[in-house]
């Protein structure tokens, strides 16, 4: 699919940014480890006539183009990726390792399409950038690091990135998913999950496996735990409402006849909303206390918050002037709030800014040629390998061409010249 003039900017080739997103690909490196990246990304910015900025919140990336009175747009990519091993077979798969910041090698992956992010945006840099004629203002472009670990777009606010630079007059991102590639997905309000992570230790006393009435067995305890919270949402979140609770891991024990000490439950919850969250958090903490005590534990349990990103809210009336851009590059339909969760709201919220995020479809289109409505194709997604997957491989084109296109033509929808 050849690149779309958007706004008056010329048709661009964009093989290059292709063949980057390969290189990229190959290369992944994990959250504030994303120093090849950075390094690229800088001297692509700097050679387009960006003022450049590096090592924000440790490895992220500012460029600044000003081009006459106007807003300032920021535009986000997310550049890191994540310990898994590739499965996909592509030519260009990835068989990196680095270590985590415990120590641990593990195998890195481009899982979640932070390369195609990566590789979209500077695509969107050359566009814009070589058409000043066609757009007025300030196009802020942060290139973040450590989005899977929920934490770099907060690292990059606390490293001052408002104070040092500027506050910009909306936030724009984009994010690939299995959604058959030439559409895109947007929908008003809130449109990606907030999530927690919480680290649940419950105490037992430990006892050989024989005399289990010598001890208080820990994981007894965390089976009545983790029972229990499945109830949490089938029974004190309304049907209207949403929410997930997801018990990612249990750890506990080294030997099968040695009840040991301790258990540790890691949990994850997704909510669309404040309250339906807060009782949520709330009914977690009342069932692990309650079967800790019920259990006769010896103290009680500790419960640890690792993470909590918001909700990401797309401001209607952004949304609006957004979704009149994007519709003239792609197919564009609501897909309804998604459950993933993304830390770029928090770039909007620290600015005081309105937010808006639209998902790229990267799915393989032919997969979906009979489908004839939205319910359909939410429904083939689900066969589809998605996000975080080993087999997560977007087809490059069309989603990399409508991915700058979409961004471009929304960038200057935002900033247009001055009459």
């Amino acid at each position: 699919m050849d690149c779309l003039p958007i706004e008056g900017i010329p048709v661009s080739d964009t093989s290059e940014f292709a063949e980057l997103y390969k290189d990229l690909h190959q290369h992944p490196e994990l959250g504030f480890q994303e120093h090849r990246t950075a390094a690229i990304v800088a001297d692509r910015l700097a050679a387009l006539g960006f003022d450049v900025t590096t090592g924000i919140g440790g490895t992220g990336v500012v460029g600044l183009l000003a081009n006459g009175p106007g807003r300032t747009v920021l535009a986000r990519a997310d550049m890191d990726a994540l310990p898994v091993q590739e499965q996909t077979g592509l030519p260009y798969a990835s068989t990196a390792r680095q270590a985590t910041a415990d120590g641990q090698e593990v195998p890195v992956m481009h899982a979640c399409g932070h390369d195609m992010h990566t590789a979209m945006l500077l695509g969107v840099c050359a566009r814009v950038a070589g058409a000043p004629a066609t757009w007025s203002g300030t196009l802020m472009v942060v290139f973040q690091p450590a989005e899977e670990l929920l934490s770099g777009a907060r690292t990059m606010i606390a490293h001052g990135l408002y104070e040092r630079f500027r506050a910009p007059d909306v936030v724009l991102a984009q994010h690939i998913v299995p959604f058959p590639a030439g559409t895109i997905g947007i929908a008003p309000g809130p449109t990606w999950a907030a999530t927690d992570g919480i680290r649940v230790t419950l105490h037992g006393r430990g006892s050989h496996g024989s005399q289990p009435q010598a001890a208080v067995d820990p994981v007894v305890m965390a089976a009545s735990v983790i029972m229990r919270l499945q109830t949490v949402v089938s029974r004190e979140i309304a049907a209207t409402e949403l929410a997930v609770v997801t018990i990612g891991y249990v750890r506990s024990g080294t030997k099968e006849n040695v009840i040991p000490d301790s258990a540790e439950l890691g949990i994850n919850v997704r909510s669309l909303d404040p309250g339906v969250r807060t009782r949520v958090l709330a009914a977690i903490t009342r069932v692990v206390e309650a079967e800790s005590a019920a259990s006769g534990a010896p103290k009680p349990p500790q419960i640890e918050t690792l993470y909590s990103v918001p909700v990401v809210f797309n401001e209607p009336e952004a949304t609006e002037r957004t979704v009149a851009a994007l519709g003239e590059v792609a197919e564009v339909f609501d897909p309804g709030p998604l459950m993933g969760s993304e830390d770029v709201g928090e770039l909007a919220l620290a600015a005081g800014a309105p937010m808006v995020l639209w998902e790229v479809g990267c799915a393989d289109p032919e997969i979906f040629a009979r489908v004839s409505s939205r319910e359909e194709m939410l429904a083939l997604m689900a066969d589809q390998p998605v996000n975080h997957s080993p087999m997560f491989a977007p087809v490059i084109q069309p989603t990399l061409d409508i991915g700058i296109d979409a961004m471009s033509a929304a960038v200057t929808k935002w900033l247009p010249p001055q009459s």
